[in-house]
């Protein structure tokens, strides 16, 4: 990753030549030489207006940029019939009426190709991210758990968990990358029933993060965590996410394919 500006913020290299604006409110970034990816979709804050504790909130809008489907034009081939898709986004910074910025929550939607709600691999490339993922999505949430994680750092989060990705510092934007399932879909339906997911992050007056549960669920207990290695899937400490594919594509093809390690996914840790 390239990046412009010339902010001291903590950055990774993601390997890949994408050109973010310098400037702190802007959310666009450019693709270099050699990279292929769509025009970017801008989230709106009233996209996500049903997933938050008050959804009048005031705050950045649009809340975030996002392109799906970015890779290296050699790779393309590679990446169709693995059916595979790298995904990028850009938060915003500042927060969104008592809480940071974030996205709204989802579930994968079954992968017609696959059959499995497909997981997810995270990378932050830029600031500090809080990943936040729930067992279930109905009444009883199951296990709840919120993974900080910073530069180079990476956060699994397994099939059929509810989700969404938290700017943990209001004065900073967040990017990170992300591999996709290629026929990715989003469930949003019990998220909006209940008003969100099970717990929110809340900020104080310093712009520290606790987390308040939301009482449309069963009662549960949040797990706070760092980001933590993944040796049984394979995924590399220090190779960014999307040079591991290129030296080896088995590294991330459970990406697509979760059933390859069906055996991990019933107790998996995110």
């Amino acid at each position: 990753m390239q990046n412009v500006s010339n902010s001291p913020i903590a950055k990774f290299d993601s390997g890949l030549d994408i050109r973010f604006s310098p400037e702190p409110a802007s959310l666009d970034f450019h693709f270099g030489p050699g990279i292929f990816g769509p025009s970017l979709e801008y989230r709106s804050l009233d996209a996500i207006r049903a997933s938050l504790r008050e959804p009048n909130s005031s705050g950045p809008d649009p809340v975030y940029s996002i392109a799906m489907d970015v890779g290296r034009e050699e790779d393309k081939p590679e990446l169709q019939k693995r059916m595979l898709l790298f995904g990028m986004v850009v938060y915003a910074q500042g927060r969104l009426g008592a809480e940071p910025v974030r996205s709204q929550g989802h579930v994968h939607a079954i992968s017609p190709h696959c059959g499995w709600s497909t997981p997810e691999l995270f990378e932050i490339w830029q600031g500090k991210a809080i990943v936040y993922g729930q067992e279930f999505s109905g009444d009883e949430p199951g296990r709840c758990v919120a993974i900080e994680a910073g530069p180079g750092e990476k956060v699994v989060i397994p099939p059929k968990w509810a989700h969404y990705v938290v700017n943990a510092d209001i004065h900073s934007k967040l990017i990170f990358g992300a591999w996709c399932d290629r026929q990715y879909g989003f469930e949003y339906g019990q998220m909006r029933a209940h008003g969100g997911l099970a717990w929110f992050p809340l900020l104080d007056a310093a712009g520290n993060i606790g987390w308040e549960r939301n009482p449309r669920y069963a009662p549960s207990r949040l797990q706070l965590r760092q980001a933590r290695e993944y040796p049984d899937l394979g995924v590399p400490r220090e190779t960014p996410i999307y040079e591991s594919f290129r030296r080896d594509p088995e590294t991330v093809q459970w990406v697509s394919d979760p059933g390859r390690v069906s055996q991990l996914w019933a107790g998996f840790e995110p």
